[in-house]
């Protein structure tokens, strides 16, 4: 009984996709107005050359953790929470 109504307060998938793709067209506008090249960002994370570009691609389902994040607000010098919206979505 108390699992179901655990279960029952859990995001759904279509809200998890909403914040996920919210926080990854955050990380886009930021890296575009920095004119970096997916590629580029990529190498700043020490991650593939196709991470972002796997990241962007609605076709796939990679997505940002909050230590990519972190790591983002230290190359754009800003904070994590301006990838995130103000309020839930």
């Amino acid at each position: 009984m108390i699992f179901l109504h655990i279960l029952s307060h859990l995001p759904t998938v279509a809200e998890t996709n909403k914040i996920d793709r919210f926080v990854i067209q955050r990380v886009k506008e930021f890296r575009v107005e920095n004119g970096m090249t997916q590629m580029a960002l990529s190498q700043k994370l020490n991650m593939s050359d196709s991470f972002i570009g796997h990241v962007e691609s609605p076709k796939r389902r990679d997505k940002y953790n909050l230590t990519h994040l972190n790591a983002l607000a230290k190359i754009f010098k800003c904070s994590p929470r301006d990838f995130l919206p103000e309020k839930p979505l």
